[in-house]
């Protein structure tokens, strides 16, 4: 990578991502802003991370990471995932499409979750996922009054 790195276009959180044979375009499947769970750890059965990525100057190392948040503003977040890798780009105007494919991920507990995704050292962008407790409904049928 040169000194200008990449810039994001867009960065979603879904369940499936199906790229058209024909066209390469990407179709985008359940997107995923909060996962819902009635006890943690959860593992989720599949989380892709897709983003698209343009400006990019040549050969440029890239690493995806799955954050969690730690609490209170300035301590450190935890990694809970991360994948390097590396794309070419032709052409400055060339859009490159990255899906990251996660199966059985693992959320140790409720809260904030980041998929941060970086060109060398450089953070380009983040997208966030909030994982909640739910109290599911009682499955016990109640009785009609008469």
């Amino acid at each position: 990578m040169t000194e200008v790195p990449p810039i994001l276009l867009s960065a979603i959180i879904c369940e499936k991502v199906i790229f058209d044979k024909i066209t390469g375009m990407p179709s985008i499947i359940n997107i995923i802003q909060n996962i819902n769970a009635p006890k943690y750890p959860v593992r989720y059965p599949s989380l892709v991370f897709f983003c698209e990525l343009t400006n990019g100057h040549g050969k440029t190392k890239t690493t995806i990471r799955l954050v969690e948040e730690q609490g209170p503003e300035g301590q450190e977040e935890k990694v809970i995932f991360e994948q390097k890798g590396e794309g070419e780009f032709k052409d400055v105007k060339q859009v490159v499409s990255l899906a990251l494919n996660l199966q059985g991920m693992m959320l140790p507990r409720e809260g904030e979750y980041r998929f941060q995704l970086f060109a060398e050292d450089y953070l380009l962008g983040e997208r966030r996922i909030i994982c909640r407790k739910i109290t599911l409904p009682s499955q016990g049928g109640g009785e009609m009054a008469k």
